[in-house]
């Protein structure tokens, strides 16, 4: 296995670098650059530039963007091996700093989604399977089929604004961090939380279906055939053969719910990445753009490969040479 995984690892980094040049060129060709946007704001172009005129030829100069592109990137690239992931091309923030002080909220916010996504969708696909057709089940099915048709943010959106009219209370917007009140900091994120772990409808049909597909089996007529109870049968024989493709789904899950963190944290005012590269995108900060997508390509590509390699910890069957 540990041969397998090392080549596994060993392919991310040519994906990675396919990655960085198409990050590399479609961030700049976003229409309105950062240039433009530079010269707009003549108080930072008089600080900066000490013109007090705007000229985009010398802001375009300062930062660099008057070189060729493989030399930008060249440098880009270059940066990011000895460490320097990014600085803002607005101030001296780096994106380094950012990820210290917004990632823990967005991890924070993502873990209790998955917390309550697979808390609910799982044992509620598992146990609709095993009480195929009797009103639970119907209510289970009819549960995920909504919340995969009703978008997030429209639920988050209601949330904001009927509470207020109806009963005079809306959700906290001013962010309480988790060492200064746990309960506060609790409070605050588990509805955004609650919002994208329930909308996991598909998760709890694809377990659902598979566990259906497992119980089918002989060997789980076997298991019933020796008198064994229903905990041991579902639990001990056909649960780890159903988790296997709902790892795969899982998997992939994680990078949507971090993609969905981006509309959370911006309609409950959560300080956290997404946020942040929202208002980078607004800017055209190409910097931390940049930066924080391949932050995000590294990482899902290395939870890829840990998913594939966590098959084998399911399933015994599963080998790697």
């Amino acid at each position: 296995m540990a041969a397998y995984a090392l080549r596994r690892f060993l392919l991310v980094i040519p994906t990675l670098l396919i990655v960085t040049i198409v990050l590399f060129l479609l961030v700049r060709l976003l229409p309105s650059g950062v240039v433009e946007q530079i010269a707009q704001n003549k108080e930072w172009t008089v600080q900066t530039i000490g013109a007090p005129e705007t000229d985009t030829d010398a802001v375009r100069k300062m930062l660099g963007l008057d070189q060729p592109f493989y030399i930008q990137y060249v440098r880009w690239i270059n940066g990011f091996i000895h460490g320097n992931f990014g600085k803002s091309m607005y101030s001296d923030a780096t994106l380094v700093s950012a990820l210290k002080a917004k990632l823990p909220v967005t991890i924070e916010l993502n873990v209790l989604a998955l917390i309550i996504s697979w808390g609910t969708a799982i044992p509620l696909g598992i146990y609709s399977a095993i009480r195929q057709d009797t009103p639970l089940d119907y209510i289970g099915r009819v549960w995920s089929i909504a919340a995969m048709s009703i978008p997030g943010f429209f639920i988050a959106t209601l949330l904001m604004i009927y509470p207020s009219i109806w009963w005079n209370w809306s959700p906290r917007v001013e962010y309480v961090p988790f060492t200064q009140n746990p309960l506060a900091n609790l409070g605050q994120l588990l509805i955004p939380a609650a919002i994208m772990g329930l909308g996991s409808g598909g998760l709890m049909r694809f377990t659902r279906t598979m566990t259906l597909e497992v119980m089918r089996q002989d060997y789980i007529r076997t298991a019933w055939s020796k008198g064994l109870s229903e905990k041991v049968v579902v639990l001990r024989h056909g649960m780890k053969n159903t988790l296997i493709p709902v790892i795969t789904i899982i998997g992939g899950m994680i990078p949507g719910l971090l993609g969905g963190s981006v509309i959370m944290e911006q309609i409950f005012a959560l300080p956290g990445m997404g946020r942040y590269m929202l208002d980078a995108i607004q800017m055209r900060d190409y910097n931390i753009i940049s930066g924080w997508n391949l932050f995000m390509a590294g990482f899902v590509m290395v939870l890829i490969v840990l998913t594939d390699i966590s098959y084998a910890f399911v399933d015994p069957r599963v080998h790697f040479k």
